[in-house]
């Protein structure tokens, strides 16, 4: 978590920043989750995520504390596991993602919650969360996994639980709304949100007395270093996709965000 004295501060706020990571089985809707939060959208054929994804987003919880989201959503394929702890490493959060229509994917989830809670952070905020709702709304006969059972076992592990449904957008805000009310706001200090320009390229019109001045251009996209031997960070960076939505810097700041694909 980060926080900073900025000149300008309104009196009282507070910014915090907390790295969140999703876990659980392939197609359990992880993507789909975050993609709702970070932009209130859902895909009907997302594509499986390849390694992890990187996303950012703000939330407020009142006039004066805003939170930032530093969100890693990590692969739920057998094969990317072994990874996993490169992701939820120094996490202050993590929501496990289970499929409430699969008998099995509870077993799975609570498999992800002993491992996080023997190898993560000691003080980690962890969220249980059943996914697709929206099935069972329609057809009550698809629930696999009862509320009930899967709330009782959240209590007895101390972990925040809500079922939850990206396509109907139900419960998607209040989990992670409720995780950040968890997180030690406390040790928050004051920082102005305009104060700190995220990376771009500057479009403003140039000042008075700089006509000529050379100023950047976006020439080419960046692409990806490449190695007849690629290194384990080579490897690890090939895996990752990078995105950046989030909506802290107003459209008056002359600047573009990154956007980092996946492209080769």
């Amino acid at each position: 978590m980060a926080s900073r004295q900025a000149a300008g501060a309104r009196p009282g706020a507070r910014f915090a920043q907390f790295k969140l990571v999703l876990l659980g089985e392939s197609a359990v809707g992880k993507s789909s989750l975050v993609l709702r939060f970070v932009k209130d959208q859902f895909d009907d054929y997302r594509e499986s995520t390849i390694g992890a994804a990187f996303l950012t987003q703000t939330i407020s919880l009142d006039d004066s504390t805003t939170v930032k989201f530093e969100i890693w959503d990590t692969a739920g394929q057998e094969r990317y596991k072994s990874l996993a702890p490169m992701y939820y490493r120094n996490a202050n959060c993590a929501v496990v993602v289970y499929d409430i229509t699969q008998a099995s994917s509870l077993d799975k989830a609570k498999s992800w919650v002993k491992e996080l809670q023997r190898q993560a952070n000691e003080n980690i905020v962890i969220a249980l969360a059943g996914n697709k709702l929206d099935l069972v709304t329609e057809s009550p006969d698809k629930r696999a996994i009862q509320e009930a059972d899967a709330e009782a076992y959240a209590r007895e592990a101390g972990l925040l639980f809500f079922e939850t449904s990206a396509k109907s957008s139900i419960n998607v805000k209040e989990l992670f709304t409720a995780i950040a009310k968890k997180l030690p706001l406390d040790q928050a200090g004051p920082r102005n949100l305009r104060a700190t320009p995220r990376p771009g390229v500057d479009l403003r019109p140039e000042a008075p007395g700089t006509q000529g001045a050379v100023r950047p251009r976006l020439t080419h996209r960046l692409r990806r270093p490449k190695a007849t031997h690629p290194s384990i960070f080579q490897r690890w960076y090939n895996s990752v996709t990078f995105y950046d939505f989030a909506n802290v810097i107003p459209s008056d700041s002359g600047t573009i965000p990154y956007r980092y694909g996946a492209e080769g």
